[in-house]
């Protein structure tokens, strides 16, 4: 279980994705149920180095603090910048068991490392094309918002490395300590949809009559069946238009929407409740617990009884 982070940077290092690391895994959330982190930003000789925007930053720790970390986690920086020490070192803390995680451009220096090669990986879509040149053996994908390879994390261009940080919090520590840090930071707890739905589109008004209240109102009723028919109809539109705003809104499907918070419902129950599967199943909407073992497995990657035994013991 991750309990010591420490942050990759060098000259030209990003500071809103450097900032995502230090909020989530630097700031104290003992409150919010997570444990607290050793904590530390490291350069390559543990000296200052200068910004994307121009301030100097000095970590005070160089690259022998990732000896001892779980998680070493590497912000956007300009490629080419990581030192052939650096790249050792973050070949030898996956070859001792240790995660490592990339925020957007971050992505091209686990690929210097040869991080990348053989595993599914992501960076922000301008520069997805550039990876996939610069490594042809990596396999990128270009419209998700995170990818987990094995002990590599990869996720897309900025607001994308909280999404990653989130999943990482909600698989180390579960759903409940997941989506009370999203509270915190004002952020969804989850994202459906890729980053495709960003690329090349302008941001658009939100349309006057937001989904929004409907979506609230699916929250508190999971356990019901619900269809597109019956969903539009509380909406007071047609199928077909339902459909479309519902993916212009959410990025996916009404019932890709539903499967995913049934499933986040039925994780949260099954960390904090005594209730049996079975009746898990129904309280989550899914009628039984066959249905909710297979969601569960496409969303999680793991059973239903599995996750409880992780986060009960």
């Amino acid at each position: 279980m991750i309990r010591d982070v420490a942050v990759l940077v060098t000259d030209g290092v990003a500071p809103f994705e450097l900032g995502v690391l230090c909020e989530v895994f630097g700031v104290d959330r003992t409150d919010d149920g997570l444990p607290p982190f050793d904590f530390a930003v490291c350069s390559p000789d543990g000296g200052p180095v200068r910004t994307s925007t121009g301030f100097a930053i000095t970590p005070g720790h160089g690259l022998d603090r990732l000896a001892s970390a779980d998680l070493v986690a590497v912000p956007a920086m300009p490629r080419g910048s990581a030192p052939e020490a650096v790249l050792q070192a973050l070949r030898d803390a996956v070859a001792r068991g240790s995660r490592v995680l990339s925020v957007c451009t971050g992505a091209f220096v686990l690929g210097e490392a040869g991080l990348l090669d053989g595993r599914r990986c992501t960076t922000h879509w301008r520069h997805s094309c550039d990876l996939e040149e610069a490594f042809p053996d990596a396999k990128v994908d270009c419209d998700v918002l995170y990818v987990e390879d094995g002990p590599v994390i990869t996720s897309a261009g900025t607001a994308a490395g909280i999404d990653a940080c989130l999943h990482l919090v909600r698989e180390e520590f579960g759903a409940r300590a997941a989506t009370a840090l999203a509270r915190r930071m004002v952020v969804p707890p989850h994202r459906d949809g890729g980053q495709a739905q960003y690329v090349e589109t302008p941001v658009a008004p939100a349309p006057a009559q937001s989904l929004q209240p409907l979506l609230e109102w699916l929250l508190g009723h999971l356990d019901e069946e619900h269809t597109v028919e019956s969903l539009a109809a509380r909406a007071l539109l047609s199928p077909r238009t339902f459909a479309r705003r519902f993916k212009d809104e959410t990025g996916t499907t009404p019932y890709s929407w539903l499967s995913t918070r049934r499933v986040e419902l039925a994780a949260r129950l099954l960390e904090e409740s005594d209730e049996p599967v079975e009746r898990i199943a129904l309280l989550a909407g899914f009628g039984g617990a066959a249905a909710m073992r297979h969601h569960f497995l496409q969303v999680r990657g793991t059973t239903p009884q599995a996750y409880r035994k992780v986060f009960r013991g």
